[in-house]
């Protein structure tokens, strides 16, 4: 089968888009890849056997994206650019990568009888509502995240198949716009099992943290992550753990009010901001970590949602420490991987951060519980499935 994914943003870097891809591809299918480019770069070339195709764009139609449910202006730039894909690659199907482009391709696809596969990567009009430029003016008055919902909803039903990714995901959105539960396939993000087969160790990072006692934090670091609950907790951990040191591995525009918080506690010797990294070096900073965090906020979107992070965490035999949010406090008990603290309560996470620290055996099991995990039943390989059925059926 031929079949075009859309996605609005360019390419690479997207985990998800080409872990879909490539297996898609592993089991038969051809995938070309509509994407965007916002500079010189070619239009055309293959990537790991994806065929990509690449848009030119530019910084006003990025910012009309922003308004795509308020004007109408993006999405008629957007689908003339679609027809002309469907066209050129006489795809069979289209797997929409989110909600952005979405009513775009469902204008394009008018004059052609193509099945469209609705890939819903995170609850878009929920998160929006933690957006700044939504808080403030203008983007507070030109952006409604009502209207983005009820989009989302019709979507949802013109789509043949729409892909979440948690069950809770799935639920949510049956009890919401009243589909039938046949419609919805839950595809996780969740890791290869060449992150933490074949990935190379970097030694630096490996020597400076050699003495330490590293609790580790991977990714965006906006403040709806929680971190500074663990910022605030280290004041204490710093007094209890020997050689403490809290390792923040990304970044976000929000990272100088963690720094601010982190200096107003006298706690920069015990706080390393990495800021972002190659993704190649996670596995470095994972392997010399002894406990990982994911201390989200608990929200809609959260609620539903997998942090990657707690399965590259678990691929290496962590133990894991994670707020409340209901996605990850599932996943988390049903592996017995870690332990689970209140979200935004700084003395509940701290108790759990001591409890791994003082009962080392415990903290190993954890960690070859959560890794077992991944190996048997939760890497890309196993959970990707999932994909494959779903376009076996159609």
């Amino acid at each position: 089968m031929r079949i075009g994914m859309i996605l609005d943003d360019t390419f690479p870097p997207d985990p998800r888009v080409e872990n879909e891809a490539i297996t898609l591809i592993n089991s038969g299918h051809e995938v070309y890849l509509f994407c965007l480019s916002y500079k010189d770069e070619v239009s055309e070339e293959t990537i790991n056997g994806i065929q990509v195709k690449r848009f030119r764009s530019n910084k006003l139609e990025y910012k009309l994206s922003a308004l795509a449910y308020t004007f109408s202006l993006y999405t008629s730039i957007m689908s003339k650019k679609i027809k002309n894909f469907i066209k050129e690659t006489q795809i069979e199907v289209l797997h929409i990568h989110d909600m952005r482009i979405a009513e775009a391709v469902f204008r394009a696809k008018k004059s052609f009888k193509i099945p469209v596969v609705l890939d819903l990567h995170e609850n878009r009009p929920e998160i929006m509502k933690c957006y700044p430029h939504l808080q403030k003016f203008p983007g507070k008055y030109l952006i409604s995240t009502d209207k983005w919902k009820r989009k989302e909803e019709e979507f949802i039903k013109k789509a043949d198949k729409v892909i979440v990714v948690t069950q809770q995901a799935a639920d949510e959105i049956i009890n919401r716009a009243g589909v039938q539960k046949e419609k919805l396939v839950v595809v996780p993000n969740s890791v290869r099992k060449s992150f933490y087969k074949e990935s190379k160790i970097d030694t630096t990072i490996a020597d400076r943290y050699k003495d330490n006692y590293v609790v580790l934090y991977l990714g965006d670091t906006n403040l709806r992550r929680g971190l500074m609950t663990a910022i605030e907790a280290s004041s204490k951990l710093a007094k209890e753990i020997d050689n403490y040191k809290l390792v923040i591995v990304g970044s976000n525009t929000t990272d100088t009010v963690l720094k601010n918080k982190s200096n107003e506690l006298n706690l920069n010797e015990f706080i390393d901001f990495e800021g972002w990294q190659d993704l190649l070096l996670f596995p470095s900073y994972i392997k010399n970590s002894n406990v990982c965090i994911s201390p989200l906020h608990r929200n809609l979107h959260h609620d539903t949602t997998y942090a990657n992070k707690i399965f590259q965490y678990m691929s290496y035999g962590k133990p894991i420490v994670v707020s409340d949010a209901i996605a990850q406090k599932d996943i988390v008990e049903e592996s017995n991987s870690g332990l689970i603290h209140k979200e935004k309560d700084v003395e509940d996470y701290t108790t759990k951060i001591l409890e791994l620290y003082n009962n080392k055996m415990k903290s190993t099991e954890y960690g070859n519980n959560g890794q077992k995990f991944i190996e048997e039943k939760f890497s890309w390989e196993i959970t990707s499935k999932a994909l494959i059925r779903l376009y076996e059926e159609i």
